[in-house]
């Protein structure tokens, strides 16, 4: 049984400048609709192709990436998308994007959510999302093109789970991990 946690291409949206925290929701906002903009490297060819199902969250990017790898979903489910990152009510302060990403996202994992899911709602949602990459790799070897945060939570649940990794995901776009299931 394998579960392979791909990242989505790169997206077509600008990655600077600096943003008070109501452009920087208009920003985030622009994110989640953007499609990619790059294709996918060669060995990120080939690890799709050991796929017999695949799975995606329902973003604009992981779907455009599905399509640039040349296949199509048999599962799009809200579980597997990435986390919403928290805003803060600041309107005079201006930060560079990787500033602000930076910050809101260690905020977020200290426990301050604002108006978006929690770190706990999140893990549960990672379980959820586990709970159906592992029934899904019944029928066979399991692609999730997914996101950063969320697949990292997703691998870190597998691994409680028994869950062998053959090759650990990084933080780039495209990055792919590989997880086992032995035989018992």
């Amino acid at each position: 049984m394998t579960i392979i946690l791909m990242r989505h291409g790169k997206p077509d949206h600008p990655v600077s400048g600096r943003f008070t925290a109501r452009a920087l929701a208009d920003w985030c906002e622009g994110y989640d609709q953007a499609d990619i903009c790059d294709s996918p490297p060669p060995r990120s060819m080939a690890i799709a192709r050991m796929a017999r199902v695949i799975a995606s969250s329902p973003l604009p990017r992981a779907r455009s990436s599905l399509t640039r790898l040349g296949l199509q979903p048999h599962e799009v489910d809200e579980v597997f998308s990435e986390v919403a990152m928290p805003l803060l009510p600041f309107e005079r302060l201006h930060l560079p994007l990787t500033v602000w990403l930076a910050l809101l996202r260690l905020l977020w994992l200290c426990g301050y959510a604002g108006h978006v899911e929690s770190l706990t709602h999140a893990r549960a949602r990672a379980r959820q999302a586990a709970d159906k990459l592992v029934t899904l790799s019944k029928q066979g070897t399991v692609l999730l093109v997914g996101h950063g945060i969320m697949n990292k939570m997703i691998a870190r649940e597998l691994r409680k789970r028994g869950w062998q990794a053959e090759k650990h995901a990084s933080s780039r776009h495209w990055s792919s991990a590989i997880y086992h299931r032995p035989f018992i």
